[in-house]
């Protein structure tokens, strides 16, 4: 049986803007087969949303909290809006401006 398919978003705290975070996270989505979308904040803060496998939802969430970009230095990443879904709503993964 399929894995259960997820979608969750995400905001990451810290320095996280002039770090190449956004495109380290779209080349860790797609490494993983997650689609959905990254952007900066006016705040200084990374959000986005990730969709695809709950295992590889999950090893995204691990990323996201404790790598980072080489030259990141994550405080935290927030998740919020986690569910289960039928289908992927993205058909890749897009770094937004």
């Amino acid at each position: 049986m399929a894995t259960p398919l997820k979608s969750v978003s995400f905001e990451v705290f810290g320095k996280v803007q002039g770090v190449f975070f956004r495109k380290h996270t779209q080349s860790e989505a797609k490494k993983l087969g997650l689609t959905g979308w990254v952007q900066n904040t006016q705040g200084g803060t990374v959000i986005g949303c990730i969709e695809g496998p709950e295992d590889k939802i999950k090893i995204m969430k691990k990323w996201l909290q404790e790598t980072g970009s080489p030259k990141s230095r994550i405080e935290k990443c927030v998740f919020k809006d986690e569910k289960k879904v039928d289908s992927k709503h993205f058909h890749g993964f897009t770094v937004n401006h």
